[in-house]
């Protein structure tokens, strides 16, 4: 047996009792009505309706022919919710607060309720605006497809159908269109419009659009009144926050935040990025696009700044506001003074950035690294460099005379020259003068050894003594004429007395004694 022949005994089975209960199929309607409504899907499913009425197409969707209108999918406009706080913000507007007003904690307060949900409304606006904008773009596509990818910006593009409809002709002549967008947009929306291939909308279908259209803008008037209301009450729900990027800015992002609650709870870099939108590019460069840049980008807190230094700036601030955000989430500091320590922070490092570089000082070369030399000073150490100073034959040897080829002195090839030592006068090697100051000093022990090598032993002879070979022993003298002397005579009493009275081995001869007289 089959699904089919099961249910339908069962069917049978139950047909049967409800007879017994009531009169023939109305037993079955009145026994149970989730039963009823079980059996009769399954009953549809298998094509075994019967007995039962068939249930008309137009009511199995909801409205009908108002499931086409833009009420039947967009709901808040009209909602219970919606009036009321739309009519409790009229009510509170003409009247200002303060901190000092409300007793007891401040989440107590009608006022700050009424903020709060406010804020939650504008959430929810901004859902319904994109469903709205998702109902124009399906109907509208029928007419001008390309206008979708040509505006991107939901609002616009409601506005820019709402303007045209069905005549595209009137892009270029419409003032209206000039204030919507941009007359680089406008030319490239007038030139698709003339080449579009969509057909024209009907007249019912045409009206559907426009109310779609004005229920949208409504909706967007409707979410400026609550950022108004709510901006002009941010001195006493967030005056931390308001006062570093203003009441506008604070209002704003608390309404994207979907509160003050969780806009306390959202990381700085994820507040920077609140109120970002898409911008078209019409074919044009995308150098002038601002990605990742949202509400407090384009505060005038930041846009006081370079270009340069406006990204870092958003940075900063979005981190501030996120400690600003916290503190007023916890009711601290109703005063602001947070929020002006944080704002004069702020300010500082402004400054700090833009502040000149420093003037370049030309400074010295540092001090060389070489190790300190160990020097002497002193008499001393002036008589040591004056006795190893370079001698004047030294120098003379060390000089060159310019363009002469010099004489190799050891003729070897080595290249070792006289320089100018005996070029000067007779062309004999002078004997320099010797420097008593400079003469080098004898040891008593090396004086007598030198003594004792120039001791003759023996005939002498001309190599010894170095005396020269051309005396002789024939010498002219003005009283006698020719006399025959001999030269080494007067030589070896010289030695003789140099002997006895200047030699550093003789003793003295006599002593002389206190109190004795020189003879």
């Amino acid at each position: 047996m089959s699904l089919a022949d099961e249910l339908l005994a069962d069917l049978e089975e139950a047909g049967e009792e409800g007879g017994e209960g009531g009169e023939g199929d109305g037993g079955l309607y009145e026994e149970d009505d989730g039963g009823l409504a079980m059996c009769g899907g399954a009953m549809g499913g298998l094509g075994l309706r019967r007995g039962l009425p068939d249930i008309p197409e137009e009511m199995e969707v909801e409205g009908g022919a108002d499931a086409e209108r833009v009420t039947a999918i967009a709901k808040l406009r009209h909602s219970k919710p919606f009036a009321e706080i739309m009519e409790k913000i009229s009510q509170y507007i003409g009247h200002q607060r303060s901190s000092a007003e409300v007793a007891g904690p401040v989440e107590s307060d009608p006022e700050y309720r009424l903020i709060v949900d406010a804020n939650n409304l504008t959430v929810e606006i901004d859902n319904e605006l994109n469903i709205i904008h998702k109902f124009v773009r399906d109907k509208y596509s029928k007419r001008f497809p390309e206008l979708e990818s040509l505006v991107p910006n939901s609002l616009d593009y409601v506005r820019t159908v709402r303007e045209l409809g069905n005549s595209l002709e009137k892009c270029k002549s419409n003032e209206t269109l000039q204030q919507i967008l941009t007359n680089a947009t406008i030319m490239v929306v007038s030139v698709t419009a003339s080449t579009t291939q969509g057909t024209l909308l009907g007249e019912e279908e045409l009206q559907r659009l426009e109310e779609a259209c004005d229920m949208a803008l409504e909706l967007n008037q409707s979410k400026h009144s609550i950022f108004e209301y709510v901006e002009s009450r941010m001195s006493f729900i967030a005056p931390n926050l308001s006062i570093i990027v203003g009441a506008s800015i604070a209002a704003r992002i608390m309404g994207v935040a979907g509160g003050l609650t969780h806009l306390s709870k959202m990381p700085a870099c994820n507040l920077m990025l609140l109120g970002a939108q898409r911008r078209s590019l019409s074919g044009f460069s995308s150098t002038s696009l601002l990605p990742h840049t949202g509400y407090i980008y384009h505060s005038d807190f930041v846009q006081t700044l370079p270009p340069d230094l406006r990204r870092k700036a958003a940075r900063l601030v979005s981190a501030k506001c996120a400690l600003a955000a916290r503190v007023d989430s916890f009711h601290e500091s109703a005063d602001g003074k947070v929020g002006y320590e944080l704002k004069e922070e702020i300010e500082r490092k402004f400054d700090k950035w833009q502040e000149p570089p420093p003037v370049k000082q030309v400074k010295p070369l540092p001090a060389p690294l070489d190790g300190q030399r160990k020097k002497r000073g002193g008499r001393r150490y002036r008589k040591m460099k004056e006795r190893l100073g370079l001698t004047e034959i030294r120098k003379h040897a060390n000089r060159m005379t310019f363009a002469e080829i010099e004489d190799d002195a050891y003729q070897e090839d080595l290249g070792f020259s006289l320089g100018q030592l005996g070029k000067a006068g007779s062309g004999r090697v002078r004997q320099a003068q010797v420097n008593e100051v400079t003469k080098a000093r004898i040891s008593k022990s090396l004086q007598r050894t030198l003594q004792k090598q120039s001791v003759v032993y023996g005939g002498k002879s001309t190599v010894r003594d170095r005396s020269s070979g051309t005396s002789s022993s024939v010498a002219f003298t003005p009283l006698q004429g020719l006399e025959i002397v001999n030269p080494q005579a007067a030589e070896k009493k010289v030695a003789e007395a140099s002997q006895k009275y200047f030699s550093n081995m003789a003793e003295f001869l006599k002593v002389k004694k206190e109190g004795e007289e020189r003879p």
